[in-house]
């Protein structure tokens, strides 16, 4: 796939087939959009191109706004797309400026002139430019001034999956991880950094890597005990975690560590991967170190149950 930074530098694409949208997390209801322009693109021997928005719209309109948690990162999201079989992604930045584009001003620049669009294919209530007001109805009503031919996805198909970023960022916030992967037909996963800690698990027998994420908009599911499939350099490992302020310990900010079992490499500084698989229980105050380790035992024994109907 190939990553058009702006839509300046896209190129001569020959019969583009275009949708456009945020994708937040690429869930089953936009893999129904996405299979039928790949499809498309084939029949037609033309080329499969998503318009997406970087950054996401909200943070540019409600900067004051400090609630919205994304599902995936750019990167993430490319990967995600790249693994549909999407040809071209353009990434178009969002700005105040871009925001006041009128919905024909989006159409004729961008549609028109620098993709040359041979058809696009829009979810059923996909709007886009001003206030929101290029709608199907608009683009049928003037396919033929456009050139381009124009089809909607019916709201019977996407309904019938009932997923929504919505739904998913709602059951993480509840640590319901299991449901979140029904829904984005994968299990969910953050990508972060490791760093050093406070040792604490090591005094425990329960080592642990803290992992860092850089991006503060990444959805970090409810705090508690998870279990989790962890990669680093390139190798699954099973695993549990903790989201959480450690209040045993008298912590205050809010960390993400893992202990992956039968693993003892140096491995700070070095990226991680990490797909929660099951929520274990709620973070708690424990009265002892000595009885926070006992429920640590339990835990990694609970995950070990969950991680053995899921491969390495």
């Amino acid at each position: 796939m190939v990553i058009v930074e702006g839509h300046q530098a896209i190129p001569e694409i020959q019969n583009a087939i275009v949708t456009s949208g945020t994708f937040d997390g690429v869930h089953f209801g936009h893999q129904k959009i996405l299979k039928k322009i790949v499809k498309t693109a084939k029949e037609l021997n033309g080329k499969s191109v998503v318009l997406t928005f970087w950054p996401h719209p909200r943070f540019v309109l409600f900067p004051e706004e400090k609630t919205l948690k994304l599902l995936s990162t750019f990167e993430e999201k490319a990967q995600l797309l790249e693994e549909v079989g999407i040809d071209y992604l353009v990434k178009v930045e969002f700005t105040k400026a871009f925001s006041q584009l009128s919905s024909e001003s989006f159409i004729q620049n961008m549609l028109v002139e620098k993709l040359k669009t041979k058809k696009l294919i829009i979810g059923y209530d996909h709007r886009f430019g001003k206030n929101r007001s290029g709608s199907f109805e608009y683009l049928k009503e003037n396919s033929d001034r456009f050139g381009f031919e124009v089809e909607e996805i019916p709201r019977q198909d996407i309904d019938d999956v009932g997923v929504s970023s919505t739904k998913i960022r709602q059951a993480l916030f509840h640590g319901e991880v299991d449901l979140a992967a029904e829904f984005l037909g994968r299990l969910y996963s953050i990508q972060g950094t490791v760093v050093e800690g406070k040792q604490i698990g090591s005094k425990l027998g329960f080592p642990t890597a803290n992992i860092s994420v850089a991006e503060d908009f990444k959805l970090i599911p409810k705090d508690g005990a998870y279990a989790v499939r962890a990669r680093v350099n390139n190798q699954w490992h099973k695993g549990m975690l903790n989201v959480g302020i450690r209040p045993t310990v008298g912590g205050l900010h809010r960390v993400i560590e893992t202990h992956l079992f039968d693993f003892d490499e140096q491995i700070y500084n070095q990226p991680i991967q990490i797909e929660f698989v099951k929520y274990l229980r709620d973070e708690q105050k424990f009265d002892s170190l000595e009885h926070l380790k006992i429920q640590l035992q339990k835990d990694k024994n609970e995950a070990l149950r969950t991680l053995s109907f899921v491969s390495s």
